[in-house]
């Protein structure tokens, strides 16, 4: 499949009073054509400060300290700030938490979704409100007609959101990251709205990275899945791999954490500890404190990607051939049963 987008070693730092916080510490990824990538992870593990890299959204504190974003083959790194506002929106568009913070309260929303297409197709503003009307249906606003003079607070929530999603996606772009698109909205609507971003999708082929926090959510929308924890990707593979035969013990504890059919009265589980403090990260494996298969290895070396299978690899010691067998949690193991059973493996 065609890349569109790779990151490569990418770290990423914060200067604060406190000291240097070492948000994003060597990741590395792909994105194919027409492909969605899901990045999860608790809160703080780099998923959202990733991605608003790849926009160069960061904040003044940020240094990009070592890497590559290379888009269609250029290093988006090095480009100008205004080199970056003629591909952001364009070539890669990116769609908000908040749908009530990322629009214009004094804009009316027929003007807001064809400010964009206006600015890099060079268009009438006609044409451009033309436009903003169909894609206003294609996401399905009703009435959408009479609706292009009204203004934010005269939506819905879920509105908001489907408005925000065609500002996103007025100029067509390669790239669509959404930064926890659902997370306010109820769970009907966050059904549409992964329903509405996947029937986009396959319109017009773009690749979309989608980051969250809500593991239920990217069984249904995500082709691969990246697990984040402590500013490094973990654990890649493809949605089945991650959810049906993951290896990483943090994994596990995502997984194990969260509700399902089979889900007993019991207690549902939970990550023991806090994420690990980057001002000054551990020396071996982040997740080693909060890990009850850890080893001593854990504490003195960060454990490199060990390969599962040509799409799936983890960064645990575990998988290190001379490594002790565990008994995943109960939860894990009824999953690669799961996983034996479709796949035969």
């Amino acid at each position: 499949m065609e890349k569109v987008l790779e990151v490569k070693d990418l770290n990423i730092s914060f200067d604060t009073f406190a000291g240097k916080v070492h948000a994003i510490r060597g990741v590395n990824f792909d994105l194919h054509k027409g492909e969605t990538l899901a990045i999860v992870g608790e809160s703080g593990s780099g998923k959202s400060v990733t991605t608003r890299t790849i926009m160069r959204l960061l904040a003044n504190n940020a240094n990009i300290d070592e890497g590559e974003i290379l888009f269609k083959g250029e290093d988006l790194v090095h480009k100008s700030e205004k080199q970056m506002q003629s591909i952001r929106g364009k070539d890669i568009a990116m769609i908000f938490q908040d749908p009530m913070t990322s629009l214009d309260p004094t804009m009316n929303i027929g003007n807001q979704v064809a400010e964009s297409l206006r600015k890099h197709r060079k268009i009438s503003k006609k044409e451009a409100l033309e436009r903003a009307l169909d894609l206003l249906k294609l996401v399905g606003i009703p009435n959408a007609e009479k609706r292009l003079k009204n203004y934010p607070h005269q939506f819905s929530g879920g509105q908001r959101q489907r408005i925000v999603i065609a500002i996103a996606l007025i100029c067509y772009p390669e790239v669509l990251i959404a930064d926890e698109p659902t997370t306010a909205l109820d769970v009907t609507i966050q059904a549409q709205i992964i329903d509405l971003m996947k029937d986009i999708q396959k319109k017009i082929q773009t690749s979309i990275i989608f980051i969250t926090h809500d593991l239920g959510v990217v069984a249904n929308v995500a082709d691969r899945v990246a697990v984040m924890y402590g500013g490094r990707i973990i654990e890649i593979g493809t949605s089945d791999e991650i959810f049906y035969n993951p290896q990483h013990p943090y994994t596990w504890g995502l997984l194990s954490s969260m509700p399902t059919l089979e889900t007993s009265e019991e207690k549902l589980y939970a990550i023991p500890g806090s994420p690990p403090d980057l001002l000054d990260p551990p020396k071996g494996d982040a997740f080693y404190p909060r890990n009850e298969f850890a080893m001593q290895i854990d504490t003195e070396e960060a454990p490199p990607f060990f390969d599962v299978s040509p799409t799936h690899k983890a960064a645990t010691w575990l998988l290190a051939p001379n490594a002790p067998k565990v008994t995943p949690p109960a939860e894990i193991v009824r999953r690669r049963e799961k996983y034996k059973e479709r796949f035969g493996a």
